[in-house]
């Protein structure tokens, strides 16, 4: 076994890594010794483990339970609160998630560390998974939710601890009339559990590290159950998130090896957070599936966690190479604009400013390079929109079933009729090309070409739900997305125009709940690199058709619907989720469609 855990020091019973520490030199102190040979000598017994006293806790532990109808239909989870005596309801206590319900062992342990002002005055809650009842009484249950609440790495889970669980915690008061007031930095939230938790845990900062940064888990599900397996493959192809994570596992857990090695997996875990650059520790015992190793390390495992607090977390540098190669250190995301009800169709024009349609207002806002944001057109309900030719900016109208023009003057006119538009791109000299959909789901997708003209040509049918498209920058192929599959179709371009060797090339990551990736609008760099606009946020796919790079919004989920680049060097994406508007500056330049067609190097068949 050791012959696979390249850089894990055996010591006994337990194997544990703490990043920058390495065996033989000084690490970081806890009581005197280091914090790995201290967890070490727990494990193993060598040293008698402090005993934590549950049955005289010095807060005050607080019950309740909750129904969601919008969540978990059905269902009603139990909840406990702990509240230690240090809190003070002047002041916004940090908060401690325990997933599967909070024990006295774990409120003791929190008394301890508190009073030794080892971690903040933080609230504890605890969640039990919740049950549909057969009968409750004879506890006969018609359906458990522990693995669909705890094992999904959807939102729907951390949509509910953030938006209802938590909420119904600061409706509760302590016995003596104090508020429960709980921080809204996810700097100052941590979430743990064990087993199903242990990766319920991880999937709330994942999925929402605004709210959640500081995670446990122990004897983690990061299996094949509900998904669970392909968190190592994102973790290494997205932009770090500013998360800390600890992992507790044993080398013979495996609680149904019908889902894998749950160990292995671990592992995975661990290699795909220290490859992404993640403020990441474990510890690896010689355990099964059981908490016994997990519990002993408690103390010093939230020390960990808490360590330097109140400073922020922050995200790491990823080793994934082509993150480096498009991002640099400091270079985040921007938030331009944040009012907007139905933001999408970013077009940027030959000076590189930036416009952008909000279909519900039905205004297009022209983003200049200032930062201010601007009416440049009124009345119009568009989809998506392009700059082409003369630097004029083309709409689609899905309610007219029309493409207009506007010139930058915003005088408009109609220049095709009978299409009811979803992407559209151009080239320099005056096609368009505009992907329709269909006006259901049993009819196929149809590619119009439309000349200076106006004239329509048919280029290709049969696509599902297709949606954004743009051309390679040589102009020798082009792409088009499907928005309900996992697919970016690719074309080869004949010299008369006409689609050939039509492939469904570019594989993306979808979305747990739909299923899909959710695929908008295209760009293109000069490279040959794809960036798609979907429901995990930019997947950039290299020539090969591989996505190597995810950068997802900030905030919930990170989902884009829109994009494109824009900037005086064309060097900085613009990306919207429908509501706020954000920029960021990359270390390579879009294609604006608009482009002289230009040779790119291949990367070789890779």
């Amino acid at each position: 076994m050791l012959s696979r855990l390249a850089g894990v020091t055996l010591l006994g019973t337990l194997w544990i890594l703490l990043p920058g520490i390495s065996f033989g030199q000084p690490a970081a102190r806890v009581d005197g010794r280091s914090l790995e040979k201290k967890i070490q000598d727990e494990i193993a017994g060598k040293v008698p483990v402090p005993k934590v006293d549950s049955g005289s806790l010095a807060g005050e532990m607080l019950r309740g339970s909750i129904s969601s109808p919008r969540s978990y239909p059905g269902t009603r989870n139990a909840f406990q609160v702990y509240v230690p005596r240090e809190y003070n309801s002047a002041r916004p206590a940090c908060v401690l998630l325990k997933l599967d319900g909070l024990l006295p062992y774990d409120a003791a342990v929190l008394d301890q560390l508190i009073a030794a002002k080892q971690m903040p005055v933080t609230i504890a809650v605890g969640l039990s998974p919740g049950t549909i009842w057969r009968n409750e009484t004879e506890k006969r249950a018609l359906r458990f939710d522990r693995s669909y609440e705890f094992d999904s790495v959807n939102d729907r889970f951390p949509d509910f601890v953030t938006e209802e669980l938590l909420a119904a915690v600061e409706k509760m008061r302590t016995q003596d009339g104090r508020a429960i007031v709980l921080s809204k930095d996810g700097n100052d939230r941590a979430a743990m559990g064990a087993s199903t938790g242990g990766i319920g845990s991880f999937t709330l900062a994942w999925r929402r590290p605004d709210q959640f940064t500081r995670v446990y888990a122990e004897i983690g599900t990061f299996v094949s159950m509900r998904g669970g397996h392909e968190y190592p493959a994102l973790i290494r192809k997205m932009d770090p998130k500013p998360i800390r994570v600890f992992l507790e596992d044993g080398a013979t857990d495996a609680w149904n090896p019908l889902f894998g090695s749950w160990f292995d997996a671990n592992l995975n875990m661990d290699s795909a957070l220290t490859f992404a650059g993640y403020d990441e520790a474990h510890a690896w015992g010689e355990h099964g599936h059981d908490s016994k190793a997990g519990r002993a390390v408690l103390p010093d495992v939230l020390r960990w966690l808490w360590r330097n607090y109140p400073t922020p977390i922050k995200a790491g540098r990823s080793q994934n190479s082509t993150l480096r190669e498009l991002t640099s250190e400091g270079q985040e995301w921007q938030e331009v604009s944040s009012d907007l009800k139905g933001a999408q169709g970013l077009a940027a024009d030959t000076g590189g400013d930036v416009y952008a349609s909000d279909y519900a207002t039905g205004t297009i806002y022209r983003l200049g390079s200032d930062g201010q944001r601007s009416v440049f057109h009124s009345g119009i309900a568009i989809t998506a929109q392009v700059f082409a030719r003369n630097n004029t900016l083309y709409d689609l109208v899905p309610s007219e079933k029309s493409v207009v023009a506007i010139d930058l003057r915003g005088k408009a006119h109609t220049v095709a009729q009978g299409i009811t538009g979803r992407g559209i791109t151009g080239t320099r000299d005056g096609r368009l090309y505009v992907t329709e959909p269909g006006a259901h789901s049993d009819l196929p997708s149809r590619i119009w070409e439309i000349n200076s003209l106006g004239e329509k040509k048919l280029l290709d049918q049969g696509l599902s739900s297709a949606s954004g498209v743009v051309f390679s920058p040589d102009h020798a192929l082009f792409f088009a997305a499907e928005t309900n599959s996992r697919w970016v179709y690719s074309y080869v371009v004949r010299p008369d125009g006409i689609l050939t060797d039509k492939q469904p090339f570019d594989w993306l990551h979808t979305d747990d709940i739909t299923g899909t990736s959710g695929a908008e609008e295209l760009a293109i760099d000069k490279h040959g690199n794809l960036y798609v606009a979907t429901l995990l946020g930019i997947q950039v796919c290299d020539q090969n058709g591989r996505v190597r790079a995810i950068l997802p919004l900030p905030g919930r989920a990170g989902s884009v619907r829109s994009l494109c680049f824009g900037g005086e060097h064309f060097d900085i994406v613009y990306a919207t989720d429908g509501h706020r508007i954000f920029k960021r500056r990359l270390n390579v330049a879009g294609v604006p469609p608009w482009a002289d067609p230009a040779a790119y190097t291949s990367i070789g068949p890779g």
